[in-house]
């Protein structure tokens, strides 16, 4: 009936071509998919999706059910199937916000980076609401969590997992489970005993599933300490387990048996898993926790599984999931047995290792840089990645532990200092991989974490680092309000921490944000500001770049005098430099005032000049832009026949650009006349338009090395 459905506490319910019991459930549920709601008896068209509620206690295949459940019934729903999780393995509620980005994903659905909890619902409800989708919503901890992400359309479903009712959620149709079925019990056992063992002892069999109360999770447990011992009987394991009655739950007794037949050093490893972020591990995981090879720790870890204490996730690298039903108990088990300090040790090497092998994957991009490919080599072999796509891959697969590492640490409290190295190296290797874009609201979450270590440790240049990082993505979703609050919170804690570079860049995003709201005195009130800090730092290519922005709001504004005054100082300081690309755009930018100003001939013989200064810096696409302008001017000032001349000119020229672009390519005169007449105009209009972007971008992407290197000062 299905591939294979697993339950979200690592219990295996079906097998290749059978799913286990739970006839009658199935058969209700997909009942009531179809039955009338209250407000199809009341004459109502129904308002949002219908919701299927399975509830049960961690362990008893409920999610089973459920993915059996959606395999039956997806043709029915042509756009698809959704899937999240709404608690983590020790039962803290995934936020709102996380599960509505991560389902935007899904659906190909770009949200932007730091929107609120209410804005990521209202564009999934919009993302649904012309499509026919089934959602399941697994371990669900409370009806908030559902409702926030239910379709406003009756054309969906949501199939809800849960420990118990979701109340206030209108027309809900619950399903609780309790045991399996003492046939389907039994054939559990078997698949991983044998038929003989039962056959032999039905009676005996028979009384182990009452014992256990046929949970599925307990005879999972049991089924694999069968395994282990072939020579043992069923009987045997009963007696035992009848023994332990004190224990409060069936599946707690048989961990119990489970774990006190374990070697003390695979009892220490198990303890140890509970302390894994988001529940999943690897043989890095566990090697660093217990501090032991990572041969050895995949080996146990595989052992594990067949005993049915964890779930092998499906994945190109060994991953592995601790069942939700067992973290409780293992939570329990290294409290008591671990001392405290030990425990933070292995949070610490965990840690450790995990900043070790993000280091590693992002090193291995950096071929062209001697100090990164010294620093790899020093490395252990075992952290070190075979190739860049490699490293890539292990970072997309691990990405949902690393950032919960990130979070587990800052919430900790008392590894901050590896928190803040974590933190780095994770920013560093995602932008590595991923790219800013990409990456941009697993970022924003990271930046908020560092500012969270940062004003509890008192680290005011950390902190502006953050707030600028921050702000900086907010502004790139249109929240520049929000960033300007964020910018000038950067520039006291840069001013606190007695930062030249923070408040600098700071007061120059003050000025870049006003500038965006349309606010431009005060744009050029704030680019002054941080022009004279640069001067005083004698720092000249900084001064020539804000001389710029400057000039920028004033011809905003239209003050084209100011305009090319602050464009002549930015001319000056780019020639200082020796800086010929930037002397060339500043003067296409002059002779773009010029014209505005009314003045063509002065904006002719600056577009002249600029195409000098192009031709020096071997910029063939500003070249032929600056030519387009010329054209234009002289066809304004009456001289057709020269303007033809120059725009030919301009379409050669971006020929030449195409041809370098493409090596190798054949074409013939005409074909590269046509292609260059189609992008001519388009190019060159823009050419400025991106000048201005990369100006924009500038010290945006210094803020990131910025926050790099000061979160990373232990590094």
């Amino acid at each position: 009936m299905t591939d294979q459905a697993v339950d979200a506490e690592g219990v295996r319910l079906s097998c290749e071509d059978h799913f286990l019991g739970r006839t009658r459930e199935l058969k209700e549920l997909r009942a009531d998919i179809e039955r009338a709601g209250l407000d199809t008896l009341a004459g109502r068209k129904a308002p949002r999706a219908r919701v299927l509620l399975i509830a049960g206690r961690p362990g008893s295949g409920r999610t089973a059910l459920a993915e059996e459940l959606v395999r039956a019934v997806a043709e029915s729903y042509g756009d698809g199937v959704l899937r999240a999780r709404l608690s983590e393995p020790d039962g803290t509620p995934v936020p709102v916000a996380s599960v509505a980005r991560e389902l935007l994903a899904a659906l190909e659905v770009q949200a932007p980076a730091g929107a609120a909890e209410d804005e990521l619902s209202e564009a999934l409800r919009k993302a649904l609401a012309d499509r026919r989708a089934l959602l399941l919503l697994d371990d669900a901890v409370a009806a908030e969590q559902v409702d926030a992400l239910l379709p406003d359309t009756p054309e969906c479903l949501v199939v809800a997992v849960s420990g118990g009712p979701l109340t206030g959620i209108a027309d809900v149709r619950p399903c609780t489970l309790g045991g399996l079925d003492t046939k389907s019990a039994l054939e559990l056992l078997s698949r991983h005993t044998g038929s003989v063992r039962i056959t032999v002892d039905p009676r005996a069999a028979e009384q182990l599933v009452e014992i256990c109360q046929a949970h599925p999770a307990a005879l999972m447990l049991a089924g694999g300490w069968l395994a282990a011992r072939p020579n043992a009987a069923v009987a045997d394991l009963a007696k035992q387990l009848h023994a332990e009655s004190d224990e409060a739950t069936p599946l707690s007794r048989v961990f119990k048996l489970v774990y006190t037949s374990l070697p003390a050093p695979a009892a220490r490893i198990l303890r140890l898993l509970s302390l894994a972020p988001a529940g999943l591990v690897d043989p890095h995981t566990a090697s660093a926790l217990a501090g032991c090879s990572v041969g050895g720790a995949r080996s146990t870890l595989d052992d594990f599984v067949a005993l049915g204490l964890l779930h092998a996730v499906p994945s190109p690298l060994p991953q592995y999931e601790v069942p939700g039903c067992l973290h409780p108990l293992l939570k329990s088990l290294a409290d008591s047995q671990d001392r405290p300090a030990e425990l933070q040790l292995a949070r610490a090497r965990m840690l450790e290792r995990t900043v070790r092998l993000l280091q590693s994957s992002r090193a291995i991009t950096e071929t062209d840089s001697a100090d990164a490919r010294e620093k790899l080599q020093g490395m252990p072999r075992s952290l070190r990645f075979p190739s860049p796509r490699a490293a890539e891959d292990w970072l997309r697969i691990r990405k949902p532990a690393l950032l919960a590492a990130a979070r587990l640490a800052v919430a900790d409290g008392e590894l901050d200092t590896l928190a803040r190295r974590l933190m780095s190296q994770l920013v560093r290797a995602m932008v590595a991989h991923f790219g800013t874009k990409a990456a941009a609201a697993d970022l924003y979450g990271l930046h908020g974490l560092v500012l969270d270590v940062a004003e509890r440790r008192a680290l005011p240049r950390e902190k502006a680092a953050a707030l600028l990082n921050l702000a900086d993505l907010d502004a790139q979703t249109g929240r520049t309000r929000e960033a300007l609050g964020r910018y000038r919170a950067a520039l006291d804690a840069g001013r606190e921490a007695n930062d030249p570079y923070a408040t600098g860049r700071a007061m120059e995003s003050v000025g870049g944000a006003y500038l965006e709201l349309g606010d431009y005195d005060r744009a050029a009130d704030w680019y002054g500001r941080a022009l004279a800090q640069r001067l005083a730092r004698d720092e000249r290519a900084e001064a020539a770049r804000l001389y710029g922005r400057i000039a920028a709001a004033h011809t905003y504004a239209g003050r084209y005098g100011e305009a090319v005054r602050n464009w002549r100082a930015a001319l000056a300081g780019h020639r200082r430099t020796g800086d010929l690309a930037a002397h060339a755009r500043a003067l296409s930018e002059l002779a773009r005032v010029q014209e505005y100003a009314g003045h063509p001939e002065e904006s002719l013989r600056t577009c002249q000049d600029a195409v000098e200064w192009a031709r020096r810096a071997e910029d063939l696409r500003l070249q032929a832009a600056l030519q387009l302008r010329i054209a234009d001017t002289l066809e304004h000032l009456g001289d057709p026949a020269a303007a033809q001349l120059h725009r030919g000119t301009a379409e050669r020229l971006l020929g030449e650009d195409l041809s370098q672009g493409e090596p190798g390519a054949s074409q013939s005169e005409e074909q590269t006349g046509e292609r260059t007449r189609e992008r001519t105009r388009e190019q060159a209009g823009e050419q400025t338009e991106e000048q201005a972007e990369e100006q924009a971008e500038e010290p945006k992407q210094d803020a990131d090395a910025y926050e790099i290197r000061s979160t990373s000062a232990e590094d």
